[in-house]
């Protein structure tokens, strides 16, 4: 797999698991545990697509 492959997959696993913290965060009773879930999906997802951005801009892995 290229370079940018590999990075587009990166992003790729980052949203989805960003997806998943939003996921158990709704389901959470805890609101403190539901709070910090979605603190780190909300990091993980700026930090998707900011790779992506950055890939895009270039064409390439930003690394």
């Amino acid at each position: 797999m290229s370079v940018s492959g590999e990075s587009r997959g990166r992003s790729q696993q980052m949203r989805a698991k960003a997806q998943e913290l939003n996921d158990a965060a709704a389901r959470s009773t805890d609101p403190e545990e539901r709070r910090r879930l979605q603190e780190k999906a909300r990091r993980l997802q700026e930090q998707s697509e900011q790779e992506s951005g950055l890939m895009d801009d270039r064409g390439m892995d930003p690394m």
